[in-house]
């Protein structure tokens, strides 16, 4: 380089200066490692082994569990473990986001982990997946769960990751009894609340979960129906509560004009796009800029029939959410995937606050919120 000449560096983008602080009530979870992976490796083969032979007793931990698993047993416990180690969970959509999630559970050492996402590989995916090999050769002609679930199985062997094949929107009750946990991803509106309900059928209790990543902007709802765990007091004692969750449908059936003034801008202006790409019949993220002036016009009719202001849904807001598409930004799906993971593993373990019921988050200005969106009240005849 000759002497004088200047060089030009671009600036990386990075994530407001808040962002640490706002989520700093979500520790992050106790993930060995990229420096352990042999560790993890190595005690798993030989736990599987321990497995195969019958080694440890029914609901108890092996040695070699214990061992692997031993940095998160002293931050939430043996019988934290224990539940984790025999919990299922199914991921329906695979995406930047739930690539996370995934990751975070498998590490953390759940019992059995399900993908389904019969949607084949393409060169976008690589976008935020990163369990996808940049190798077409590896991925050409592949369903998106099955290249997921070869990758994972590396995290950990200990966890039984499988392929399930089929459409989520056709899920069955029977099916569903198969599993602790559901995460739904990248799903229309019809499709998670028909999950919802079939959960909320069932005789034993399953935890919902739908996660969505739009760019910089994220929403994980949560129905645990009734959840009883143990609080712990800032004294050190632990208190018993319960909580009782509304369904999917009726946190979304509420009027607005019911809801506190601070509610999240995020909350409506999602509520506007699921409703108006169900009426046009749209898959999530198929609505383009050139919509924006009816989807304008629904969040209008809406914004009318519940006596709320539009300036509480910005046009800026519905322009991002729109432009999007099916786009997610990375460092989002990592914040959103590991606050999930956080929440499942409370939600399993019986330990600690979980979110009730909505969390967002905001890149553009850094902030996490949770917001109660409660059922509507009961009709008066």
């Amino acid at each position: 380089m000759a002497r004088g000449e200047e060089t030009k560096t671009k600036k990386k983008k990075s994530l407001p200066k808040n962002t640490c602080k706002t989520l700093a009530r979500y520790p992050p979870l106790p993930i060995p490692p990229a420096a352990d992976l042999i560790r993890v490796l190595s005690l798993g083969i030989r736990a599987l082994a321990a497995m195969d032979s019958g080694g440890g007793a029914e609901g108890e931990l092996t040695a070699q569990e214990t061992a692997l698993y031993d940095r998160q047993i002293r931050v939430w416990g043996v019988d934290a473990q224990k539940r984790l180690s025999k919990a299922h969970v199914l991921v329906c959509g695979m995406n930047g986001t739930t690539t996370e999630f995934c990751k975070n559970i498998v590490l953390a050492g759940v019992g059995s982990l399900s993908l389904m996402d019969d949607h084949m590989v393409t060169e976008d995916d690589l976008n935020a997946n990163f369990l996808i090999p940049p190798d077409e050769s590896i991925y050409g002609g592949r369903s998106l769960a099955e290249v997921c679930c070869e990758s994972l199985k590396d995290f950990n062997p200990m966890v039984r990751v499988s392929v399930e094949k089929g459409d989520p929107s056709l899920i069955d009750g029977e099916f569903l009894d198969k599993f602790d946990i559901i995460v739904v991803s990248g799903a229309s509106l019809k499709t998670k609340l028909f999950i919802n309900e079939n959960c909320r059928k069932r005789s034993k209790r399953i935890a919902f979960y739908a996660i969505d990543c739009k760019d910089s902007c994220g929403e994980i709802f949560v129905d645990l129906q009734k959840h009883s765990y143990v609080q712990k007091k800032p004294g050190g004692e632990s208190e018993p509560q319960e909580l009782t969750y509304p369904s999917l449908q009726e946190a979304i059936s509420v009027s607005w004009n019911n809801l506190p003034r601070r509610t999240a801008k995020l909350y409506f202006a999602m509520r506007v796009l699921e409703n108006y790409e169900l009426s046009e019949g749209r898959s999530p993220g198929e609505t383009t800029l050139s919509d924006i002036p009816a989807v304008l016009a629904r969040r209008k009719d809406m914004c009318d029939n519940m006596s709320l202001s539009e300036s509480q849904i910005p046009t800026a807001l519905i322009e991002r959410l729109v432009a999007a598409g099916k786009k997610e930004h990375p460092p989002v799906c990592a914040i959103l995937g590991g606050i999930l993971g956080q929440e499942v593993i409370k939600s399993i373990s019986c330990k600690g606050d979980p979110i009730k019921n909505f969390f967002y988050f905001d890149a553009a200005d850094g902030k996490g919120v949770i917001e109660d969106i409660p059922p509507p009240p009961p009709s008066v005849n």
